[in-house]
């Protein structure tokens, strides 16, 4: 490995056990079958943007936003927490359950996709777009990273909008009832920095996202990682970059809605396939 090519750092938490760091693999040995063309493209690339859904985080043991019911949450339906109105008519309800998914995102760590797209954005530039609430691309190591659907860690007032930046509590099992802090500036309630049900995408991030797409060009490359291709803005970000001339790739272990929009689809796992592309450039 050269020097220009530094093994992933993980995070400076203990890690669990079993946990292994990322080391770029040879590519004779990943098993993940890639064209010759795409190997190519890979190399070559001069951006890389990857759009990131739930299948990504998934690997890591991150429950899909229905799967993260478990026990005493499992009564309910995520999509009537997901709201203003729930909101409004409960907040110490909600904010329960929200803490209990901050806690286990905590409990996992970032899988060999999320590292290995990090190590690649050590030798190329690589900008992520995630429809993804969790930190596990930026805990991987990654800088540039868009969250169109917001952040469980970008705690906010629920009526000013200023940003918390203090610990909350994290209960060690689920609990039906716990109360939000309060913003130091207003003293209103602080809420989660998600997007709701019903609420618009930030407009500075769904604009940085815009432009990441619309900028690029020819030989500039673009993958969709565990995304269902069903929810949108972000299922028409392919589109609209193989309309700008750019090389659209499909990670999936299954075909989605959109698998038609892209140049090369890869039948496998974020966590085997990217490790496998990124181990073509490390092997230059």
């Amino acid at each position: 490995m050269s020097d220009e090519y530094p093994a992933m750092q993980v995070p400076a938490e203990p890690m669990p056990p079993g946990y292994q760091p990322y080391v770029p693999p040879n590519p004779d040995e990943v098993g993940v079958e890639i064209s010759d063309e795409l190997a190519q493209v890979v190399r070559h690339a001069r951006r890389i943007v990857v759009l990131s859904g739930a299948g990504m985080s998934a690997e890591s043991g991150v429950p899909t936003f229905r799967d993260a019911q478990s026990g005493l949450w499992e009564r309910f339906d995520p999509a009537s927490l997901a709201t203003q109105f729930a909101w409004d008519d409960d907040p110490e309800f909600v904010w329960a359950w929200y803490a209990w998914r901050v806690g286990l995102v905590r409990r996992v760590w970032p899988n060999a996709g999320h590292l290995a797209i990090a190590a690649w954005g050590r030798r190329r530039g690589v900008q992520v777009i995630t429809q993804n609430v969790d930190d596990l691309h930026e805990r991987a190591g990654s800088t540039e990273v868009a969250h169109l659907h917001g952040s469980l860690f970008a705690y906010r007032c629920a009526e000013c909008g200023h940003p918390y930046d203090a610990e909350i509590e994290v209960p060690d099992e689920p609990v039906e009832r716990l109360t939000p802090p309060r913003c130091e500036v207003c003293g209103a309630w602080v809420r989660p920095g998600v997007v709701w049900f019903g609420e618009y995408l930030p407009q500075e991030v769904m604009e940085a996202a815009t432009t990441m797409i619309e900028s690029l060009e020819p030989g500039d490359l673009v993958l969709s990682v565990g995304t269902s291709g069903v929810v949108y803005p972000a299922a028409g970000f392919p589109a609209m970059a193989r309309a700008a001339g750019a090389t659209t790739v499909e990670i999936n272990p299954t075909e989605t809605e959109i698998s038609d929009h892209f140049h090369h689809v890869i039948r496998d796992t974020a966590a085997r396939a990217l490790p496998a592309l990124v181990a073509l450039v490390a092997a230059e």
